[in-house]
């Protein structure tokens, strides 16, 4: 089992990093958090989760291991696989995902793309108490970097990440644009949290 990957980050994008050590490259799918917690830097460690199927073998990486531990709460949770959890993951902090199942706020987690009322109601019964052992040590990622892309970088890289979530192109598109047109001076990876919101 690999517990971490640490090494050279030589590609990345809001849904994906490829980190290379020891000459080989892995690719790990990763969150909206993730991805703000090492944009800018030249290397990365994420903690890893390997979901290995007959048809596919993939990893998930993770800024912290609290973040990892949430994965594998939602997961376990009937119904939601790793790109749902990463979709919750990447619509809502750690921290706020945490108030949000204490809470029972079911409204707020329909708000993700794939979770229907009985999806958001079984979250919430399956974590609520198990949430609570996580405590205080809930990830805080500032989702802010000083390193502003131009609109219309942000504007594709934002389509991109919500294209390959599985999201259509078109709606994608204009909602994304909408966004920038608003708020010009947002950060990619806050694009995308308000356009997983709107779609």
């Amino acid at each position: 089992m690999i517990e971490y990957i640490k090494g050279h980050l030589e590609e990345l994008i809001p849904t994906q990093a490829i980190i290379e050590t020891s000459g080989v490259g892995y690719a790990l799918s990763i969150s909206l958090n993730t991805y703000s917690a090492i944009q800018g830097k030249e290397t990365a460690k994420l903690y890893v989760y390997e979901s290995i199927r007959e048809d596919a073998y993939l990893l998930f990486g993770f800024a912290t291991r609290e973040e990892r531990e949430l994965f594998l709460l939602l997961i376990g949770v009937s119904g939601i696989g790793g790109q749902t959890a990463r979709m919750i993951l990447s619509a809502f902090t750690p921290t706020e995902l945490t108030n949000i199942i204490s809470e029972e706020n079911v409204r707020a987690l329909k708000s993700v793309k794939g979770i229907g009322p009985k999806a958001a109601q079984r979250i919430i019964v399956d974590l609520k108490d198990k949430i609570i052992t996580l405590g205080s040590k809930t990830l805080t990622t500032s989702a802010s970097n000083g390193n502003r892309q131009t609109n219309n970088e942000s504007a594709e890289e934002a389509i991109s990440a919500l294209t390959m979530l599985g999201f259509s192109p078109a709606p994608v598109s204009k909602v994304v644009l909408q966004i920038i047109r608003e708020k010009p001076e947002t950060a990619v990876e806050e694009i995308i949290k308000m356009a997983l919101k709107m779609l």
